[in-house]
């Protein structure tokens, strides 16, 4: 039996071999072949929408993977001691590039939030190693659109005694995620922003 690979992978290395520029374009063109979908819809916010963003089928893709940490990780100031996220959107985004911070000569340790507490053991809601108290955590989030996701990400950190400056997503539905990030002290930035996503989407012909 041969290994087939899903034609949605590309065997050109792309991810590893690109610039930044390059892997702008082509994480762009996998948003909108893989994740983007118009339709009738209902967002875990209770918002209704014309168009849909699954995320993990390109943070689980293996090239979207490394192209999003190799991005992520050109913004990501020097300082940051640990990358985190809430399960289960950001999952593969931390883990992502914190084992490709290792490659980059930069390790940094993944944290993985959950919803609810841990039901035995520690009852811990924070995975992942135990920081300093007032080490400084990026958050990252794949698709914000009222940015709630992510500031429970940040409001369990903070709680834990970290410090959390920022937060970072790949698509920015621009529905009031970057206001309320403001509004609670924190820096943000997407990767792109809904109208990237659908201008390329439109070009592509889709």
């Amino acid at each position: 039996m041969t290994n087939q690979i899903p034609k949605q992978i590309d065997t050109e290395l792309w991810a590893v071999k690109a610039d930044l520029t390059g892997l702008k374009s082509h994480l762009l063109d996998l948003f909108c072949t893989l994740a983007y979908t118009e339709g009738d819809f209902v967002l875990s916010s209770g918002q209704k929408s014309s168009y849909y963003i699954n995320g993990k089928q390109v943070t689980l893709h293996p090239q979207g993977a490394v192209a999003i940490a190799r991005i992520l990780l050109s913004q990501i100031s020097s300082n940051t001691q640990a990358v985190a996220g809430l399960t289960l959107g950001a999952d593969p985004i931390v883990t992502a590039v914190s084992v490709v911070s290792v490659y980059e000569h930069r390790p940094i340790p993944a944290l993985i939030i959950r919803k609810e507490a841990k039901g035995h053991g520690t009852m811990a809601y924070i995975e992942g190693l135990t920081l300093p108290m007032g080490a400084s955590v990026v958050v990252l989030e794949d698709v914000v659109t009222t940015g709630q996701s992510a500031l429970q990400a940040v409001e369990r950190l903070t709680g834990a005694g970290y410090r959390v400056t920022e937060v970072m997503a790949l698509v920015d539905r621009q529905q009031g995620g970057e206001e309320l990030y403001k509004s609670k002290g924190l820096n943000f930035q997407s990767i792109f922003t809904i109208t990237d996503i659908q201008e390329r989407f439109r070009a592509m012909g889709k």
